[in-house]
């Protein structure tokens, strides 16, 4: 995408250059914004290399941006029990790459299509396009997250497949432009993070036992 994207705008600048050759300004402002532009979308795309801390009784957040929703409630998809809801919402700036949690093997995966409503909306963790992602730790413990679409996130990327073993921190996912993350977590899971706290996924302990 980012090569196409970078041969477009070449093949516009040169356009430009070639029927309006005596447009100086206009070469210039088009240049301008187009390498705006395009530093914006690299910026967007970004996906940071760094150390992953593993720990069994840590649970690492799964995504860069701003803790909204701390509750409890019933999860009824696919868990069927009362657990701790903590959402995450990224905002276009945020790093959209999506880690996962806990180390695990996927035991659950499903892709729902939906509407895209705005990623704090009540609905939009039930409404909006999202999957759901559950992983069973070694110790039996089974975690779910969920990545949901927002008003201008209009396509979610999910990497794992059930039975698949992934590491703590490792990718799973990619949601493009506003978007949030749920995890549902064990009623006896102590909670680390509090609302408008801000995370770094693989890095933020958000919740740990």
């Amino acid at each position: 995408m980012l090569f196409v994207l970078l041969v477009i705008l070449f093949a516009l600048n040169w356009g430009i250059a070639h029927f309006w050759p005596t447009q100086s300004i206009l070469h210039d402002v088009v240049l301008g914004s187009s390498i705006i532009f395009y530093l914006l979308i690299l910026q967007f795309f970004r996906s940071p290399v760094f150390k992953i801390e593993e720990n069994d009784n840590r649970i690492l957040a799964p995504a860069d941006g701003k803790v909204v929703v701390i509750e409890e409630t019933i999860e009824t998809e696919y868990l069927k029990d009362r657990r701790i809801q903590i959402s995450i919402f990224m905002s276009p700036v945020n790093v959209h790459v999506n880690r996962m949690p806990v180390k695990g093997v996927i035991s659950f995966f499903r892709y729902h299509a939906g509407k895209y409503l705005v990623a704090w909306h009540p609905k939009s963790s039930t409404e909006n396009e999202r999957t759901t992602v559950v992983t069973k730790m070694n110790n039996g413990t089974e975690i779910l997250f969920r990545q949901i679409a927002g008003a201008l996130a209009r396509r979610i990327k999910c990497y794992v497949k059930e039975g698949q073993p992934l590491q703590q921190g490792e990718e799973f996912g990619f949601i493009k432009f506003g978007s949030r993350v749920d995890v549902f977590l064990p009623l006896n899971t102590k909670v680390n993070v509090k609302i408008g706290d801000k995370t770094t996924g693989g890095k933020t302990v958000i919740a740990e036992w």
